[in-house]
């Protein structure tokens, strides 16, 4: 089905879709770079001084979470946060590359790695009740059926 037979609306969801996935890609990768541009330093200690900066209790919630992710990132292999994060960009920017150019597979690829935070985000959602989180997790629902609509669409021409 080319994309000129699709409703208007459909097109504009999928090209916003195709744009989002794309800078997800690119924050992900500053991020990464970030992260890497710190290799050589204490980000515990950073993550303290951080902490200590903004006048906070590193005993507080926000900020105890803060120093558990600095722990973990310090305890990962640097060649593992790189390969993982190498991967996660390159699933971005290959959903939105196929999205942008109406393919099929970058639909699917969409619906499938999208539909799979769903799960986590209800879990999320019931464990802390936030706002930020069942707006996430409906944004993520619009975009599952947004793509599977398209699909659908596709499949019935």
């Amino acid at each position: 089905m080319p994309a000129s037979t699709s409703p208007p609306a459909l097109r504009t969801a999928l090209k916003s879709i195709a744009i989002f996935e794309a800078l997800k890609g690119l924050a992900a990768l500053l991020g990464l770079l970030g992260l890497l541009s710190l290799l050589h330093h204490d980000l515990h200690r950073l993550a303290l001084e951080l902490i200590g900066h903004f006048g906070l209790s590193p005993n507080a919630r926000y900020p105890a979470v803060l120093i558990s992710w600095v722990d973990k990132i310090n305890a990962t292999s640097i060649h593992t946060l790189v390969l993982l994060g190498t991967a996660y960009i390159a699933l971005r920017w290959l959903e939105a590359w196929g999205l942008w150019h109406d393919k099929a597979w970058g639909e699917w690829l969409g619906a499938l790695s999208s539909g799979l935070y769903i799960p986590l985000e209800i879990q999320h959602l019931l464990a802390h009740r936030h706002w930020q989180g069942a707006v996430v997790l409906l944004l993520n629902i619009v975009v599952v059926a947004v793509l599977l609509r398209r699909l659908y669409l596709r499949r019935k021409h």
